[in-house]
């Protein structure tokens, strides 16, 4: 049975990658309140996020473990505050926390990438209020699943989707490789996508094999991070089901509105 999160947009999907559009002033900062606005602006039903946990335990949409590369600060985000935090980002376009960011946008399904063990527990729980419109992941099993488990804690009627960590998609593309549907079908159970670079480690992925094998378990595939016009009619004739990108502007004017 299909997630909500999946059932409501035509695919492929696109995945507004860390909120940001071309356009935007330099001094919007990726996966600011801004920024995912002017994703939303755009168009884009879905947008792709990050988040840490600060030190007074909110939920914050931010991709690095530190402050340096966004806003000059050598400092942990798990070192700040939610105040502190919102102050340095006040002249990046805003900080917007996972909260935040769920309350403002009700009509954007956001794709969330659990970046450190402290963040689990609570995006869970925050997922779990909007579970139809929100899709948990991260590189790390482990807390892919911590994550879950907290939000089936708070809501046990309905889980947010989820895409596989780095685990079992090398399991999933193993199982590709060798024609096995039992593996694949074990490996995807309760996996609603696999959100994957089309190369990995000089290794090409994502291909008409590939596409076809996670198919036949049900499950969807969405490739990132996806710029070049061309590369996106490519990705989308091959029979992907979702593109994350940069240029969610150029993608929904090549797949049309309502993606």
């Amino acid at each position: 049975m299909t997630h909500p999160y999946l059932s409501r947009t035509s695919t492929p999907r696109v995945f507004a990658h860390r909120g940001l559009v071309p356009g935007d002033s330099d001094d919007v900062a990726e996966n600011s309140f801004a920024a995912i606005a002017a994703a939303h602006a755009a168009g884009a039903v879905y947008v792709e996020s990050d988040c840490h946990v600060t030190r007074d335990g909110e939920v914050v949409l931010f991709h690095d473990e530190d402050l340096s590369r966004v806003v000059g600060d050598p400092r942990l985000v798990r070192d700040v505050t939610l105040r502190e935090l919102a102050d340095l980002m006040a002249d990046r376009g805003g900080l917007a926390s996972f909260e935040q960011a769920l309350e403002s946008f009700p009509d954007v399904r956001f794709n969330i990438d659990v970046k450190a063990d402290a963040a689990a527990e609570p995006a869970g729980r925050l997922a779990s209020s909007a579970a139809e419109r929100v899709l948990l992941t991260s590189f790390s099993e482990r807390r892919r699943r911590a994550a879950l488990a907290a939000a089936a804690r708070a809501r046990s009627s309905l889980l947010p989707a989820t895409s596989a960590g780095a685990t079992l998609v090398a399991r999933a593309a193993a199982a590709a490789l060798t024609g096995s549907r039992g593996l694949m079908r074990r490996t995807l159970d309760g996996i609603d996508a696999l959100q994957v670079p089309e190369y990995q480690n000089r290794i090409h992925l994502v291909t008409p094999r590939f596409l076809h094998a996670v198919h036949e378990a049900g499950v969807e595939v969405h490739v990132w991070t996806v710029n070049d016009a061309a590369d996106m009619r490519r990705l989308i004739d091959m029979g992907v089901d979702g593109i994350v990108t940069d240029r969610a502007d150029l993608a929904l004017r090549i797949l049309g509105p309502d993606r």
